[in-house]
C-alpha cells in the first residue's frame, strides 16, 4: 500500500494557509463593514447637525421679519382708521377746515398741491362733486397733520377711492401722473380689490416696478367702507430693497435668497440694487435661470409645490455641498431661504476612512499568523498522526495502534477509524463461518418441509406459471377436495367463482409484481366458499432467477363474521339502516376504481328534502325522525338491491346507481324517486307531503375522482333548488366554471381591494329642458389586470355575500366624496347619487364613517344622494327608518332605486323621508312600443309630483323616450342617449357633446 506524505507546513495546499487566510479575509471585510457604516452614521449626525443650526438661524430671521412686518401692518391700519373717521364720518372729531388750492386744466384732470408741498391730490374732472371738493379740502389738511410721520415709516402714503380720486404724499406722484391715468383700472389695485373681498384687514400687493418712483415696490393697501360699502384704500409703498434690509444675514459664510411663490426671484447674493432697477426699467421680471443653478432652481420649484411652512435640503454649487433652510411668509406670500457651505467636519472623515483600512490590514495579518500557529498544534500535527496509522492498518498491521479519542472533532474521527477496524475484524471472523452455516441450513430446510406438511396453514406450491405442483394436508382438510383436484391444475382455480371479478386483477399483479396478498373466497366441495388470508409469493435461487411460487391460504371465517358484525355498526345508520357516509365512500371508491379499469358505468344522486327544517321544528324531532326512515324505506322498496343507498346526514341522501349509462336512464331514476317521496305520509295525526331537490352527476364522463364527483353532485343539487326545488339537475362543466369562477372573483376581490384595482364610473343626470348636467350616478368598474373589465353583476353578489361590499362600499363613498370637491374647485359643483347595498344600509357605522368622510373631504353633504332599493328597506321598516332620518340629518338626500320593481308599498313610501324616486329602466325601455309600460312611467312621475318627490328616469335611450318623458313632466333623465357611464377625465367630452345633442325644448 502507498504512504501518502502530507502536505508541507507552509506549502499552497496546507489546511492551515487556507483557513488562515479565509478566516483573516472574512475579519477584514467585517471590520471595513463596520468601519464604513460607522463613518456614513457619523457623517448623518453631523449633516444633520449642521441643518439644525442653519434652521435656527433661519427661524429668528424670519421671526425677526414678520415682526417688521406686522409693525407695519399696525401703522397702516392706525393711519387708515385716522383717514375713515375724519375723512367719511360724518361726526369729525377733528376739524379739518380748510380750502385747496383746485387747478382745472384743459387736459380734463383737476389737480391740486399743498402749499406746503407735503401732499399734492389728482380727480378726472367728470368725478367731480361737491364731495369731491370738500375731500379736496379735507384730505389736503389731514395729510399735512399725518404724512410726515407716515413717510418716515413708509416710502409713500396716499388715499385712492374708486372714482379715481388720489391725495398722495410725497406729491410727485399726483402731480406728474398723466390725465388718463386711472388708478383704479390698475392691475396692483385690481388683484387687492378681489383678494379683499368683504375683508376690512390689509392686503399686501405683489411686488412690482413704480415708474412713477423708478424702483421696485410693494404696496400695503387697508381697505375703506362707507355705510358697508367699498369706496377705495388708504395705501403706503415700501421699496424691495428695504424690505429685504430688514433680513439681516449677519454671516460671511451664509446667503440669502428671496422668491415669491411664482418663482420670481426678489433678493439674490448676485442680484445688485442697480441689476434689480435694470431689470424693472427693461418690464423684466427677475427670473431663476439667470442666478441659481439647475439643483438650486429644483429646489425652490419643490419648495413652492409642497407649499409647506419649512423646507430643508441640499445642493451642489461650484462642486462645493451646500445646505439651504427655506421658510414661507404667508402674508406676503414669500419664501425666505438661508443657505451655507457645509462644515469642514467631512473631509475630516474621508481622512479617518483610510486610517481605519490600513489598521484593519494589519489586524488581518495578525490574525493570519496566529491562525497559522494554532492550526498547526490543534489539527495538522495530529491529522499526520492518525495517517500514519490508517496507512499502517491497511499494510496488514491489525494491531496498530491508533491516536488517543479525545471530544473534539479529531479526537471523534480518530474513535471512528478505530470502531472501522474492530469491524473489519468482526467481517473477516464472519466469513470463517459462512461455511458451517451453509451446513446447518440444509438441515434447516429439511425441518422446513416436514413444517410444512404437517402446518395449521394451507399451502400450495406451483412452478413458475403457476400450476400446481404440491398441496399440504391442511389444505385438502380446509376445501374437502382430494390431492388429484389440485394436482396440475393452474392456482387461481382455487378461487371461488363469486370472486371471479378479482382474479384478473390477482393474475396481472402475480405476472407483473410477481406478489399478491389479500382477503379472498376459495371453492370448497360441498359446503360454502371459505374465507381465507391468501399470500403467493416467489421462491427464488440464488441468481435471483423464480423457480417456483408459494400460496398460504389461512381460514379467517370466523373474523369476517365477527368484521361483518362490526360493519353494520360502523358503515350503517342505526335510524334508518341505510349506509352511512363511512360506507358509502367506502363503496364509491370501489366503484371508481371499477369505472376507471373499464368495467362499467354508474350514476351518483345527492339529494336532501325540500321543508325538512320546517317539518321538524313545527312537528318535533321524533316525527322527523319518522319521515326520515319512511324515506328510507321507501327509497330500498324501490330501488335495486345492488344499488347503495346512504343517509350522509340530516335529510341528506345519496344514491349509488350501477349500470347507468345515460342521462335518458338517471332521468327515469330521478323521476321514480320523486314520485316516489311525493305520496303523503302520515306522521302521527298530520298529513305531510314531501319533495326532494336531486343532483345527478355521471360516471366515468363526469370525474374519477372521488371528491371532484362530490362536488359535481352538490353543485347539481343547489342548480336545482335554484330552479325551484321538487326536479332535479345534471352536473355540467358550466356549474363547475361558475363555481370556480365565483370562488376565483372572491379571491382576487381581496387583491383588488388591496392593489387599487377598482375605477368610478360616472354617469351623467340630464335636465332634457337645457342639457344641462344636474347630477351623475357613481358607479363602480374593476380592471383586472389579466381577466380585463369585470362586470358589476359578476362581482357585486360575491362582496355582497363575503361581507367585502362594506369595506368597498366605503371606498366609492370617499372616492366620490373627493369627486364632488373636485367638480367644486371647478366651478362644476354638482350632485353625485351612490348606490347602498343592503350590507351597507344595515351596518352600524355607516352613519359615523359618512359623517366623517364629509368632514374629512370638506364636501358639501346636500350634494350627495344615497339611492337604496325597495327591498333594502322592507325587512325590518322602523329601523330602516331611524336609519334614514340618521343619514337625513346629516344634510344627505335618499333616493330609492329602481321604483316599481320592488315592494312598491305607498304606506311605507309615505313614511320614509326620501326625495328622489328612480323609475326603472325596465319601464322605459320599451316606451313608445309598450303602452302598459307608458301607463305606469306616468303614474309613478304622477304619485311623484303628488308627494312632493324629485323623479329621475333611467335607461333613456331614445329622443322618443326624452320627449315622452318631458311631456309627462319629467324632466331629469339618465341613459345612453345622453352618456355611456365614464370615467372622469372624460367629462370634459361630455359637457362638449351635450351641447351638439338635439332636444325639444318645452314651451
Amino acid at each position: 500500500m502507498l504512504y501518502r506524505r502530507p502536505p508541507s507546513r507552509f506549502g499552497i495546499n496546507s489546511l492551515s494557509v487556507k483557513l488562515s487566510l479565509l478566516i483573516s479575509s472574512i475579519c477584514l471585510i467585517a471590520g471595513v463593514c463596520a468601519a464604513f457604516f460607522m463613518l456614513k452614521s457619523e457623517e448623518k449626525q453631523l449633516v444633520f447637525e449642521e441643518h439644525e443650526v442653519l434652521k435656527s438661524s433661519t427661524d429668528l430671521l424670519v421671526r425677526q421679519f414678520k415682526e417688521r412686518i406686522k409693525t407695519k401692518v399696525n401703522i397702516a391700519k392706525q393711519a387708515n382708521n385716522i383717514v375713515n373717521e375724519q375723512l367719511f364720518q360724518k361726526n369729525s372729531p377733528i376739524d379739518l377746515t380748510s380750502k385747496a388750492q383746485l387747478q382745472f386744466n384743459s387736459d380734463g384732470t383737476i389737480r391740486s398741491a399743498s402749499s406746503d408741498g407735503l401732499s399734492a391730490a389728482f380727480l378726472p374732472q367728470e368725478k367731480y362733486s361737491p364731495f369731491y371738493k370738500q375731500l379736496f379740502n379735507n384730505s389736503e389738511a389731514l395729510w399735512d397733520v399725518i404724512s410726515p410721520t407716515l413717510v418716515y415709516d413708509f416710502y409713500n402714503f396716499y388715499l385712492i377711492t374708486n372714482d379715481d380720486f388720489i391725495r398722495i404724499s410725497p406729491p410727485n406722484w399726483a402731480l406728474n401722473a398723466p390725465a388718463d391715468f386711472r388708478v383704479s383700472a390698475g392691475p396692483t389695485y385690481k388683484y387687492v380689490r378681489e383678494s379683499l373681498g368683504n375683508s376690512i384687514e390689509p392686503e399686501w400687493s405683489k411686488v412690482y416696478y413704480d415708474r412713477v418712483w423708478h424702483d421696485w415696490v410693494i404696496s400695503l393697501l387697508v381697505p375703506i367702507y362707507s355705510n358697508n360699502e367699498f369706496i377705495g384704500v388708504t395705501g403706503s409703498d415700501i421699496t424691495l430693497n428695504k424690505l429685504v434690509s430688514f433680513l439681516p444675514i449677519g454671516d460671511k459664510e451664509k446667503n440669502l435668497l428671496v422668491f415669491d411663490s411664482k418663482g420670481q426671484l426678489l433678493a439674490h447674493p448676485d442680484l445688485s440694487a442697480s441689476l434689480l432697477a435694470e431689470y424693472g426699467k427693461n418690464n423684466k421680471t427677475v427670473v431663476m435661470d439667470e442666478f441659481v443653478n439647475p439643483q438650486l432652481k429644483s429646489i425652490v420649484g419643490e419648495a413652492i409645490a409642497t407649499k409647506l411652512p419649512e423646507f430643508a435640503s441640499s445642493f451642489l454649487q461650484n462642486d462645493e455641498a451646500h445646505l439651504i433652510n427655506i421658510q414661507k411668509i404667508d402674508e406676503l406670500d414669500w419664501y425666505i431661504g438661508v443657505y451655507k457651505k457645509r462644515s469642514s467636519t467631512l473631509s475630516a472623515l474621508q481622512d479617518l476612512k483610510f486610517k481605519f483600512f490600513g489598521l484593519f490590514i494589519l489586524y488581518a495579518i495578525l490574525v493570519a499568523l496566529l491562525l497559522h500557529q494554532a492550526l498547526q498544534h490543534l489539527v495538522l500535527r495530529r491529522l499526520h498522526s492518525l495517517v500514519y496509522a490508517v496507512s499502517s492498518f491497511g499494510q496488514g498491521k491489525l494491531d496498530t495502534k491508533f491516536p488517543e479519542e479525545n471530544k473534539d472533532e479529531i479526537g471523534t474521527l480518530n474513535g471512528s477509524f478505530k470502531d472501522m477496524t474492530i469491524e473489519i475484524r468482526k467481517l473477516i471472523d464472519g466469513l470463517n463461518q459462512r461455511i458451517s452455516e451453509k451446513e446447518i441450513a440444509e438441515k434447516a430446510a429439511n425441518r422446513l418441509s416436514k413444517a410444512v406438511a404437517f402446518s395449521g396453514t394451507g399451502v400450495v406450491i406451483t412452478d413458475e406459471n403457476f400450476v400446481i405442483e404440491y398441496v399440504n394436508p391442511k389444505m385438502l382438510e380446509m376445501t374437502g377436495y382430494p390431492e388429484s383436484h389440485f394436482t396440475r391444475a393452474p392456482l387461481l382455480n382455487i378461487v371461488a367463482s363469486d370472486m371471479a371479478i378479482l382474479v384478473e386483477d390477482i393474475d396481472i399483479d402475480l405476472r407483473s409484481r410477481n406478489y399478491w396478498r389479500g382477503d379472498t373466497l376459495i371453492e370448497s366441495k360441498g359446503k360454502q366458499p371459505i374465507w381465507v388470508s391468501l399470500s403467493v409469493s416467489p421462491i427464488r435461487e440464488e441468481g435471483g432467477n423464480i423457480t417456483s411460487y408459494v400460496a398460504s391460504a389461512q381460514d379467517i371465517s370466523f373474523v369476517k363474521e365477527s368484521q361483518r358484525k362490526m360493519e353494520q355498526l360502523a358503515y350503517f345508520d342505526t335510524l334508518t339502516g341505510l349506509a352511512n357516509r363511512t360506507f358509502f365512500r367506502m363503496q364509491l371508491r370501489k366503484s371508481l376504481a371499477l369505472a376507471e379499469r373499464g368495467h362499467y358505468a354508474f350514476s351518483l344522486f345527492y339529494f336532501d328534502l325540500d321543508e325538512f327544517k320546517r317539518i321538524n321544528d313545527t312537528l318535533g324531532h321524533d316525527a322527523g325522525d319518522q319521515l326520515l326512515i319512511q324515506v328510507a324505506n321507501r327509497l330500498k322498496k324501490r330501488l335495486r338491491s345492488e344499488d347503495t343507498i346512504a343517509r350522509l346526514g340530516g335529510d341528506e341522501f345519496a344514491v349509488l346507481l350501477s349500470g347507468i349509462e345515460s342521462q335518458e336512464h338517471a332521468t327515469d331514476v330521478a323521476n321514480t324517486i320523486q314520485q316516489t317521496l311525493s305520496m303523503p305520509i302520515m306522521l302521527g295525526n298530520n298529513e305531510v307531503i314531501i319533495s326532494a331537490s336531486i343532483g345527478i352527476t355521471m360516471a366515468p364522463y363526469d370525474s374519477l375522482e372521488e371528491d371532484q364527483l362530490l362536488k359535481h353532485a352538490d353543485l347539481a343539487m343547489y342548480e336545482a333548488k335554484e330552479k325551484g326545488r321538487n326536479t332535479f339537475h345534471f352536473y355540467s362543466q358550466e356549474l363547475n366554471a361558475a363555481a370556480n369562477e365565483r370562488l376565483f372573483i372572491e379571491n382576487e376581490l381581496r387583491i383588488a381591494l388591496k392593489e387599487e384595482q377598482f375605477v368610478v364610473y360616472y354617469q351623467p343626470q340630464i335636465d332634457s329642458r337645457t342639457q344641462k348636467v344636474v347630477g351623475y350616478e357613481a358607479l363602480l368598474r374593476w380592471f383586472h389586470p389579466t381577466e380585463g373589465l369585470i362586470p358589476p353583476d359578476k362581482f357585486i353578489p360575491i362582496a355582497e355575500a363575503t361581507g367585502l361590499i362594506v369595506e368597498l362600499g366605503e371606498w366609492v363613498l370617499q372616492e366620490s366624496c373627493n369627486f364632488v370637491v373636485r367638480l367644486t374647485e371647478q366651478n362644476r359643483e354638482n350632485n353625485v347619487s351612490i348606490n347602498l347595498s343592503a350590507r351597507q344600509f344595515k351596518d352600524s357605522n355607516l352613519v359615523p364613517t359618512l359623517s366623517k368622510m364629509i368632514i374629512t373631504s370638506g364636501v358639501s353633504a346636500k350634494r350627495l344622494h344615497l339611492e337604496l332599493t325597495e327591498s333594502m328597506l322592507m325587512g325590518n321598516v322602523e329601523a330602516a327608518i331611524t336609519q334614514l332620518h340618521q343619514l337625513k340629518a346629516l344634510g344627505i338626500s335618499i333616493s330609492i332605486d329602481d321604483f316599481g320593481t320592488g315592494y312598491s308599498s305607498l304606506s311605507y313610501l309615505k313614511r320614509f323621508p326620501v326625495d328622489i324616486l328612480k323609475i326603472d329602466r325596465s319601464f322605459v325601455q320599451d316606451i313608445p312600443e309598450d303602452s302598459n309600460d307608458m301607463e305606469i312611467t306616468a303614474a309613478i312621475i304622477a304619485m311623484a309630483q303628488k308627494l312632493n318627490l324629485d323623479v329621475v328616469a333611467e335607461g333613456v335611450e331614445t329622443i322618443e323616450q326624452v320627449e315622452f318623458l318631458q311631456n309627462n313632466n319629467c324632466f331629469i333623465v339618465q341613459g345612453y342617449y345622453y352618456s355611456r357611464p365614464i370615467p372622469e377625465s372624460d367629462l370634459p367630452d361630455l359637457y362638449t357633446k351635450l351641447s351638439e345633442v338635439p332636444f325639444k325644448k318645452v314651451m
